[in-house]
């Protein structure tokens, strides 16, 4: 996949493209971006997704937290995993902002990158206030020159509404399994070992304490949490503690823990990977460090029994 940024000012062959920030790359984005690469092959076009570095509406309010499923470099990892052509990255600001869809679709999407078949997502909206809907794209495109198509609405037997939000939805009530279904492939969060207060080394549970890469990702419900840890290009199991660890009294501050099983390395300031694979329980306040330690024992052994196969290559 070739990736094209705005500030590059790169030109286009002329090709067929779909619009969106698309936030998790999930199971809905894929299948419109394979109904995008059936249409483009089937004009002799190149596929192309034109997406943005930021939140449109980070931009629009410096306050708002997006809770991301997916930082910049993850979302282009995962669009380059769909074999697309090319993905247009661009930088998305309050001029942009103000462009009417009808602007939009002359000046960025025609002129500079050469769209001449436009597949929209069968709800989405685009252009200033998001006014207009499919009819007044398919208007607009026949006056500048895109052949505007509308995308076939998805839904599985499962999952009858597959969006970002209903992802989000998933991860911050702690139902892994439904976010990966919807994902496609699992959640996880990228950061780096910090210095921690080493309570865990005390307790039997060396863990790594994490901080992330990117404060607008979204953290899963707290609790703990069987993980894939991936580490210097091997992959091992887990267990993380999204919390307060209210049993050693931390305060209202909200740690990142994971125990790393059969792992003995130090690891301090390096950046490890946590995939999710399933919730074990809640957070709970023991009465006592013995309770929190057979707790973690009990935590441990139903990591193990996860079907959780790995293969360290």
């Amino acid at each position: 996949m070739k990736i094209i940024y705005q500030s590059d000012k790169e030109k286009v062959t002329t090709c067929a493209a779909t619009v969106g920030f698309f936030d998790g790359v999930h199971a809905g984005h894929r299948f419109l971006i394979e109904e995008l690469k059936s249409i483009a092959l089937k004009r002799k076009l190149k596929s192309v997704v034109v997406t943005f570095a930021v939140h449109p509406r980070k931009v629009l309010n410096s306050e708002f937290q997006p809770q991301l499923l997916t930082t910049l470099s993850e979302k282009l990892q995962q669009l380059e995993s769909t074999g697309i052509d090319t993905c247009i990255v661009l930088d998305f600001d309050k001029e942009m902002a103000g462009l009417s869809a009808y602007e939009f679709l002359k000046t960025i999407l025609y002129k500079n990158y050469n769209v001449h078949t436009l597949l929209v997502g069968h709800d989405h909206r685009f252009g200033h206030n998001r006014t207009d809907g499919f009819q007044e794209y398919y208007q607009y495109g026949r006056e500048i020159g895109i052949d505007v198509i509308q995308a076939k609405r998805f839904s599985t037997e499962t999952d009858t509404h597959i969006s970002s939000s209903e992802i989000r939805d998933s991860l911050q009530n702690g139902k892994i399994e439904l976010a990966n279904r919807i994902l496609s492939y699992n959640y996880s969060i990228r950061g780096k070992v910090i210095d921690g207060f080493k309570i865990g080394r005390k307790l039997g549970f060396p863990t790594a304490n994490l901080e992330l890469e990117n404060k607008d990702k979204l953290l899963p419900a707290l609790g703990v949490y069987a993980v894939r840890v991936h580490y210097n290009n091997l992959t091992y199991k887990g267990m993380m503690n999204i919390g307060h660890r209210p049993t050693i009294e931390n305060g209202s501050k909200i740690s990142l823990e994971v125990f790393i099983l059969d792992f003995d390395k130090e690891i301090y300031y390096e950046t490890i990977v946590i995939e999710f694979i399933s919730k074990i329980r809640d957070e709970k306040k023991f009465n006592n460090i013995n309770e929190l330690i057979e707790q973690l024992n009990k935590d441990r052994l139903s990591v193990m029994n996860i079907d959780n196969q790995i293969v360290n290559e």
